[in-house]
């Protein structure tokens, strides 16, 4: 059982290996984008969407041209439907290359993203939460405290996932999103504009994670860290054992003093 400082007024939960299992995006969204990406683009050729998610990979195709195993995407001359076998097939190896590299490309992310917005909203993939999470945060809530996701996940991903979860839409337990444009979550600045932008101090915010970079991070920043000991989580050196508090589920978070 780990105690929440009495100064904390926030809560900042990282998804993966946090809220979610780790293995979630690996074996569930990334073999849904592999596996779909051909059919999705044939389906949404004409789509304004579709195209813009293609010119952003064809951009980003051009900035990889020295790398090993590049995978050009040729321009659409709009000649007919060989023409746009071509280019769909192209940006298909262009896509699985850049995941066999797991590449974060943001052209990647947005055809990612746009992919997993179809696959949740027809149901195909449904948000994995963990089932200590929800009546977790249901009860800081209670207690005044405001909850918040920082996730590297865009976003938008992130809405989805909690949208269209397991245990249905859970939008309305968060009070903000973070991802990676207000910085990586490696780098203690991160951190302190997260304070920022919620309006309180680095010393008011509590950050779970499994990742012990983005702990250190935070704890450089100001901000009070538990980490969280999952199943398939990265293990913890017995130095990182003795140096974080330790919580296995939310619910070993405790809001009191322990008499």
């Amino acid at each position: 059982m780990s105690t929440m400082p009495p100064e904390v007024s926030a809560i900042l939960l990282d998804i993966e290996g946090t809220t979610t299992a780790i293995t979630f995006v690996k074996n569930v969204l990334f073999p849904y984008v592999e596996e779909n990406v051909q059919d999705y683009l044939l389906l949404h050729w004409d789509e304004e969407e579709c195209q813009e998610d293609i010119r952003q990979l064809r951009k980003q195709a051009e900035e990889d041209a020295e790398l090993d195993g590049f995978v050009p995407i040729p321009p659409d001359s709009e000649k007919g439907a060989e023409d746009v076998d071509s280019v769909v097939q192209a940006v298909v190896n262009n896509v699985h290359w850049q995941m066999s590299q797991d590449r974060k490309t943001t052209a990647l992310k947005q055809l990612q993203g746009h992919m997993w917005r179809e696959a949740y909203s027809t149901g195909h993939v449904k948000g994995d939460v963990y089932r200590d999470v929800v009546p977790a945060i249901r009860e800081w809530r209670k207690a005044g405290k405001k909850v918040y996701i920082y996730s590297s996940g865009s976003v938008e991903a992130q809405k989805l996932l909690f949208g269209h979860s397991v245990q249905g839409n859970l939008l309305d337990l968060f009070d903000g999103y973070f991802d990676t444009t207000i910085g990586h979550k490696v780098e203690s600045e991160s951190y302190r504009r997260i304070a920022e932008n919620i309006g309180c101090s680095p010393e008011n915010i509590l950050f779970l994670t499994d990742v012990t970079k983005e702990a250190k991070a935070a704890e450089e920043a100001g901000v009070h860290v538990a980490m969280v000991v999952r199943p398939g989580n990265a293990p913890l050196t017995d130095d990182e054992k003795l140096q974080y508090s330790l919580i296995m589920s939310f619910s070993d978070l405790s809001l009191l003093p322990l008499l």
